[in-house]
């Protein structure tokens, strides 16, 4: 039985693990960093400890002092939230090493899926769609380039151990392919350290959908449906929806069937996003397998009705899933925003400061996960998000009716938020009637910036 958890993470998710746990009886200890050290999610743990100053590779990402504080707080497990040492199998090996449950796969589960490129290997073993592309990492540009003639341009580079679209450059001809590998091991290094890189076939136009999946210690694997994450710039999401709209019910249910499968025969434990791209024939591609809970696992939860941290928790814990795949349904329609400090207008510079106002909206169907409050300043260390707008509503005409409304009522000053922007794109036609794909707000953008 877990009874105590260490959060080894920040903001919004620290603050949400703290909720999953203190409804479970569990006691939490939450670390920080000194730039953290007025964070308001720290008001909700039993227990706080500082790891080190502000950036995130002197604190958050130090092993050695996030086990240091484990052990001082004599804890039974640790969440790690997503980003910094979520998807660290080192990190997950460290913990089992020092008899501390990690709330999470296993290391040899996580290297089975959280690699690209052995993760490739297993879902063609498994029957999950694939693109054709490298069966392993590249080892030379020459190698590259006889792949790319082989299945065609444009293909895409990809980090191996990688993802939050760094790492990754698209390429239409072979000089832009040359380029591109030696871009995307310099960036896979700096970001993961890991250089190592393969190529595959690249979508033109794309939709972006993925699979939540749960997974025992007993061999026991469910879905909880897809999500579509096609709202999208330069490979960070903006906006979440589930179910997603204007798929096949057939092919939907074969493909979650086949990240279960995956999941499954990877005997992992745990919450994993299988990541998947459809083309315009509704064929579906898998991307890559995320190994921890994803920053959009509240639209899951708000058609199903399952608590996925809390389930994360009690798997851990060992034990076995208490959902019936048969009884797993997906009610209504929900949609997340991802509330981000930056400017859209310019160049979607972040923005620190202390907020002054902040008016959070509210009504039927509307959930706020956000750390923010009045007086509190948001750090220039870490990423600009400080919260997600989640609405559930019966249909998703009403869903999206239900987002614009919510999100008129957010108010927050004096710095500059992504709310416009994502104002404009739920009253765009492309998202409006589901006829888009992963490049639209790209384009929206940049029509937006030639009218001037």
């Amino acid at each position: 039985m877990i009874s105590r958890i260490l959060i080894a993470n920040r903001g919004e998710i620290a603050l949400r693990v703290i909720r999953a746990a203190k409804e479970l009886g569990i006691e939490t200890v939450c670390v920080y960093s000194s730039a953290d050290r007025e964070g308001p999610w720290l008001q909700h743990a039993d227990q706080t400890v500082c790891i080190g100053p502000g950036p995130a590779r002197e604190s958050y990402l130090k092993i050695d002092r996030i086990i240091s504080a484990a052990e001082l707080a004599n804890v039974d497990a640790i969440h790690p939230g997503y980003g910094f040492l979520a998807e660290n199998a080192h990190f997950a090996e460290v913990c089992r090493d020092c008899h501390i449950e990690f709330i999470g796969p296993s290391p040899e589960a996580m290297g089975r899926l959280g690699d690209k490129v052995a993760c490739k290997r297993l879902a063609k073993a498994t029957g999950t769609p694939i693109f054709p592309g490298s069966d392993d990492a590249i080892e030379d540009e020459e190698e590259a380039v006889k792949i790319a003639n082989e299945i065609g341009y444009p293909v895409i580079v990809k980090a191996a151990a990688g993802g939050g679209g760094r790492g990754m450059r698209v390429a239409h001809n072979e000089p832009a392919l040359r380029a591109g590998i030696s871009a995307a091991r310099q960036e896979a290094q700096a970001a993961f350290g890991d250089g190592r890189v393969y190529i595959e076939k690249f979508l033109e136009a794309a939709r972006h959908f993925e699979v939540q999946v749960l997974g025992d210690k007993h061999g026991h694997a469910v879905h909880l449906f897809e999500r579509d994450c096609t709202s999208q710039r330069r490979h960070q999401k903006l906006i979440e929806e589930a179910t997603a709209p204007k798929v096949d019910p057939a092919k939907r249910d074969a493909v979650c069937m086949s990240a279960a499968e995956l999941v499954r025969s990877a005997e992992y434990s745990g919450a994993a996003t299988v990541e998947f791209l459809m083309d315009r024939h509704q064929n579906f591609y898998m991307l890559e397998v995320n190994t921890r809970v994803q920053v959009e696992h509240p639209v899951t939860e708000m058609i199903t009705g399952v608590d996925i941290v809390k389930e994360q928790i009690r798997i851990a814990g060992g034990e076995p899933l208490g959902l019936d795949q048969k009884k797993i349904v997906a009610n209504g329609h929900a949609i997340e925003c991802r509330i981000n400090a930056e400017d859209p207008d310019r160049g979607f510079m972040p923005q620190a400061g202390r907020i002054e106002t902040l008016v959070l909206p509210g009504g039927p169907g509307v959930r706020i996960d956000s750390h923010a409050c009045v007086g509190y300043r948001i750090p220039p260390d870490y990423d600009s998000m400080i919260g997600k707008l989640i609405v559930h509503a019966p249909t998703r005409n009403e869903a999206i009716a239900r987002m614009r409304r919510a999100l008129q009522e957010f108010r927050i000053g004096p710095m500059r938020t992504v709310v416009p922007l994502h104002l404009r794109i739920l009253e765009s036609r492309e998202f409006v009637d589901a006829d888009f794909d992963i490049h639209y707000v790209e384009r929206m953008l940049k029509s937006e910036g030639g009218k001037r």
